[in-house]
């Protein structure tokens, strides 16, 4: 990168860790630590929520998704807009009404105390572990922009969030997600514009687009019913629902965002506004990388797209035989790009039977490509004796790197790193809260000041960094880190909104009934994982529903009452 690039990148995220601590500062309670004292505006907690969700994983590796897999990903957001409206109606004026500190806290006064620490637990344990994967991402890009070792670079950033959250709680990570959001977005846009913009003068936005449908990157919308297909209609609008109920009403990262609301309107009003815009956005970033995919049909990409593994295999013992296959995957590359310029000029002319036969060779040609291809891949695989070794997160961050200009690629690169530190603070935040709310406050320490209290959410913020520091030097053995978080959260959203549903719904079920059902609804989803080939999104509707279906039976088992014995 350039100097200018460099100072773009650190003015933005000095900026924002200094205004995060200067913004969270004077905190005197655990009110206004973790809720920012319930002052939040709707517009504060819509950003807010919005930027707890779209971590770095979303801007560096879903324009990848896009380019591998098509823009079908999409379809995982069809059920948020919908969740938005129920939890807007049912858990924001339950939870206010009560004013809890974290969701968990419903659950004892619904059920009992077991039930509250096994939803804390599931929370605790997938939060923490997600909260890593948002570290690693922007250290990806560090990494290669710097030579770095990747395990350095996790320490680093990590660092950089724990200082400013654990300085200012809800408060920081709010207010600095606001300048966070003018951050990401403007560098996005950025790199839209310019991806058209180098595209061949004689190559319009239409054309693009064009040659994308024909290559199957413009797949948004897939009808088909398959529960092994991970992404189509009905996966994401009924799985993608109740991830997004489980996501947005249970878990404490996000509840914590509008439990800080000033009131119940305002809290729905950010939840709404989330619903509204987190479809086209998402939308507008898979066109990126659709864009992106078009943009290397005229500018030869790498065989593989971490320029340091393949390296490492390029001066290795496979080393002649990995020099081979990228020769002839350059020669593939130039015969393909002038059917694509051919494909285009046919698209002009009208004639619509020399089409068909472009699109014929096109596809020919892409096979070609796609099969030498695979071969690097194999040796890549082979030479670093990781079986699940891709490119995907690399693929946007080389774009930028090798084709931006200078100071948009310190702007874009300041965006998917804000990106990180935005998500990875709310995390944070929320573990915090949870562990001292649900756990500490609640089991080994009660009646404490409020200063104790504050000093423990501080010292908790911390170790959960360290944490997610330590599972973040894991994550480089998860492939693409957009799917790997949201498989993640998926083992277990579905039974916590199933034990949050239960208690809304089934006002007679009581806590043992629904804690066992819980536990047997979470082996049921892993076993689901580990055993089957049901897509992710599919866990969540398992997870939930076989916990309000089994706790039924159950409440009555444990409701029986015993025999008494008649005497002879």
């Amino acid at each position: 990168m350039s100097k200018i690039d460099w100072f773009v990148l650190i003015t933005s995220l000095v900026s924002i860790v200094s205004y995060g601590v200067w913004k969270g500062r004077g905190s005197k309670d655990i009110e206004g630590y973790l809720l920012a004292n319930r002052s939040m505006r709707w517009y504060v907690i819509a950003l807010s929520v919005m930027a707890t969700q779209a971590s770095a994983i979303t801007f560096l590796s879903t324009p990848g998704q896009a380019y591998s897999d098509g823009m079908r990903f999409v379809q995982f957001y069809l059920g948020l807009p919908v969740a938005m409206i129920i939890l807007s109606i049912t858990v924001v004026p339950i939870y206010h009404k009560l004013k809890v500190f974290t969701a968990y806290e419903y659950l004892e006064k619904r059920f009992d105390l077991k039930t509250r620490e096994l939803a804390a637990g599931l929370f605790l344990i997938q939060r923490g572990l997600a909260a890593g994967l948002t570290i690693y991402a922007p250290s990806i890009i560090l990494s290669t922009l710097l030579g770095w070792d990747i395990y350095l670079t996790n320490l680093m950033i990590g660092v950089l969030v724990i200082i400013y959250t654990t300085a200012g709680g809800t408060k920081a990570v709010s207010r600095t997600q606001m300048l966070q959001v003018v951050v990401i977005m403007a560098g996005m846009i950025g790199a839209f514009f310019m991806v058209l913009h180098l595209l061949p003068k004689e190559v319009t936005f239409t054309d693009a687009l064009f040659v994308a449908g024909k290559m199957g990157k413009l797949n948004a919308i897939d009808f088909t019913f398959d529960l092994s297909n991970r992404y189509n209609f009905w996966s994401g609008v009924i799985g993608g629902l109740f991830l997004a109920l489980s996501y947005f009403g249970t878990d404490q990262s996000q509840v914590q965002r509008y439990l800080g609301g000033k009131s119940v309107a305002h809290s729905r009003l950010g939840l709404l506004a989330n619903g509204l815009i987190k479809v086209p956005m998402q939308f507008f970033i898979l066109l990126i990388g659709a864009m992106v995919f078009v943009f290397y049909q005229f500018a030869a990409p790498p065989l593989f797209f971490n320029t340091v593994a393949a390296g490492q295999v390029r001066s290795g013992v496979m080393g002649k035989e990995y020099r081979l296959i990228e020769k002839n995957y350059r020669q593939a590359l130039e015969e393909k790009k002038a059917v694509v310029t051919r494909l285009v000029k046919v698209r002009r002319s009208g004639d619509k039977s020399r089409l068909v036969r472009e699109v014929k060779n096109l596809e020919t040609a892409e096979q070609k490509v796609s099969s030498l291809r695979e071969k690097g891949l194999r040796l890549i695989r082979e030479s670093s004796g990781n079986p699940d070794a891709n490119d995907t997160n690399y693929i946007f961050l080389n774009f930028v790197i090798n084709f931006l200009p200078i100071g948009l690629v310190g702007l874009v690169i300041a965006a998917i790193v804000a990106a990180s530190m935005s998500s990875t603070s709310s995390e944070l935040n929320a573990l915090a809260s949870t562990t001292v709310v649900d756990v500490y406050k609640r089991l080994f320490k009660t009646g404490k000041s409020e200063g104790h209290y504050l000093r423990a959410s501080k010292v908790t913020t911390v170790v959960w960094g360290c944490f997610a520091i330590l599972f973040a030097q894991y994550a480089n053995r998860l492939g693409t880190l957009v799917e790997a978080v949201n498989i993640l959260g998926s083992l277990f959203y579905g039974t916590i909104l199933g034990i949050f549903m239960t208690a809304f719904f089934l006002k007679k079920v009581g806590g043992t009934a629904v804690f066992y059902a819980a536990l047997g609804a979470e082996a049921g989803v892993v076993y689901c994982f580990i055993f089957t080939d049901i897509s992710y999104l599919w866990y969540n509707v398992v997870g939930c529903l076989l916990v309000v279906l089994l706790s039924v039976p159950i409440n009555r088992i444990f409701k029986r009452k015993p025999r008494v014995a008649v005497s002879q």
